[in-house]
């Protein structure tokens, strides 16, 4: 008696071949025409000199070098790790507070939270315009309230001294309610166990907070956190509506350094090295904070 019959062995037909890359093509097509072609130029234009009207001329590392001599874009570079810090820090710290306060259960919560994210889905050069108005010294609203509570008026965005605080004012107003639904999202999957056996023990709000809430919402954070990193390095529309990189450079980041070199003084070659120069001081800061990013979730 013969033995049950084996399947015969899959065949390929002769002129079969896996094309799977053509599906790839389109995008990869994309990718090289909106992405790697416009940074190979980039960085090709950062070794000229390059003046609108004129040819490129070969000239090296000489931007670089001229960059690190010029005390206008050490300026920026300043300003604008200034402007991060502080854009970073403050909606990380309040909108986690905010995320805390909305996280519990109190008449019309729904109502009140819709309220606290409608800042973040205005357009930032329409919020900077608002703002603008605020900010004035004669008419603006702010200066307004201020003199009902017997303050004087404050220059606000028209002081070297002021600026940059003020222009994180306008950051926090608008950014604080995404860093809130992030943490807020990180809340609404916490254990209930935890927080059981810590009220058992005998813990306050600050305890359970401090040794279970926040070491359990740190990776949550830790995405707000390079978010708003990269969002803040990269911020041009807000600044450039409000103050121009004004008074005088006093809120010139490296964003609108960029701008003025490019568009305003027609210089392509050295603002092609700004842009090569900010490129790695964002690569490398995103890769740190990642790393961070992973080590919290690991640690979680």
């Amino acid at each position: 008696m013969s033995g049950p019959v084996q399947p015969a062995p899959l065949q390929h037909s002769a002129d079969f071949t896996p094309r799977y890359w053509l599906f790839a093509a389109p995008a990869v097509l994309v990718v090289t025409a909106v992405i790697v072609f416009p940074w190979l130029f980039t960085l090709y234009m950062s070794g000229h000199d390059w003046k609108i009207g004129g040819g490129p001329e070969f000239v090296g590392l000489q931007n670089f070098a001229e960059l690190f001599r010029d005390t206008r874009f050490l300026e920026s570079m300043g300003h604008t790790l200034y402007f991060t810090v502080l854009a970073v820090v403050l909606p990380i710290v309040f909108g986690t507070a905010a995320a805390l306060v909305f996280h519990r259960e109190f008449p019309f919560r729904g109502l009140l939270r819709t309220i606290f994210v409608m800042p973040m889905m205005a357009t930032p050069v329409a919020v900077a315009l608002v703002w603008t108005m605020m900010f004035h010294p004669q008419l603006g609203v702010l200066n307004y309230l201020l003199s009902l509570v017997g303050i004087g008026p404050q220059s606000w965005v028209y002081s070297p001294d002021t600026v940059i605080p003020t222009l994180i004012l306008v950051e926090v107003w608008h950014w604080t309610p995404l860093v809130m639904l992030i943490v807020l999202g990180g809340l609404a999957g916490l254990p209930r166990e935890p927080y059981e056996s810590a009220l058992i023990d005998g813990a306050n709000d600050w305890h359970m907070f401090r040794h279970i809430t926040l070491p359990l919402v740190w990776p949550f954070i830790m995405v707000a956190i390079v978010i708003r990193t990269i969002d803040a390095l990269k911020a041009f529309d807000t600044i450039f509506v409000i103050t121009q990189g004004g008074p005088g450079t006093a809120s010139e980041t490296l964003n609108i350094f960029l701008y003025l070199q490019a568009f305003q003084f027609y210089k392509i070659g050295y603002a092609s090295a700004v842009v090569v120069i900010f490129f790695v001081i964002v690569i490398m800061l995103s890769l740190l904070l990642l790393y961070a990013r992973q080590k919290s979730k690991w640690n979680a």
